[in-house]
């Protein structure tokens, strides 16, 4: 299936489905979220990309840690109940957009969350190769993967062929994803020092 074909089923699906999202969903991601929480923290002035935000669930979570916090998601449906969590946050702004083709410049932001993003993408690596590409030196990337879609194995080599560096969270026993924080690895690290020109 073409590409553009699959995330507009994507979008329909998700706008179809998202007046009943987070009763369906809310209590598995909210597992993840606590997870998340006891493994990181975020700086008083960074800027958040909530990539893949859906109907909002972190942004009560982390937008009020943060300078600048924006989510973004493909379909629209998602993110205007998004928009009610976001309100009281004069510092979120939501972006309808294709997590492959972010309107941001390189760089940008100081943490990228994906969470329940990478099984909804066509191509996993180009998704994470745009998240390296948008994320800091120094960001924390925070990555979650299906267990239906991925083995471990699998899921660790997606990462780690996009340049990032892994440590796999523990969830409770039945929990759906596999849970990442993740790091750029350093540019000497990306190619073989035998290499000088990154491969083709």
């Amino acid at each position: 299936m073409p590409t553009w074909n699959q995330k507009r089923r994507t979008m329909h699906r998700y706008n179809q489905s998202a007046h009943v999202y987070d009763s369906q969903y809310s209590e598995e991601q909210e597992a993840k979220i606590t997870t998340i929480k006891q493994n990181m923290s975020l700086k008083n002035n960074s800027a958040v990309l909530d990539l893949g935000c859906g109907s909002g669930l972190l942004i009560k979570h982390f937008a009020h840690k943060t300078q600048l916090y924006i989510g973004t998601d493909i379909s629209r449906e998602l993110l205007k109940h998004a928009k009610k969590k976001a309100n009281p946050f004069p510092n979120a702004t939501l972006i309808q957009a294709d997590a492959d083709n972010l309107p941001f410049p390189n760089e940008t932001f100081d943490t990228v969350f994906a969470v329940t993003l990478l099984q909804n993408t066509p191509h996993p690596n180009t998704t994470l190769n745009e998240i390296y590409r948008v994320s800091k030196t120094k960001a924390s990337i925070i990555i979650t993967g299906l267990r239906k879609r991925f083995t471990q194995e699998e899921f660790t080599a997606e990462l780690q062929q996009a340049n990032l560096e892994t440590e796999t969270l523990k969830l409770d026993e039945g929990n759906r994803e596999y849970v990442c924080i993740c790091h750029k690895m350093s540019v000497k690290s990306k190619f073989s020092p035998e290499s000088e020109y990154p491969p083709h």
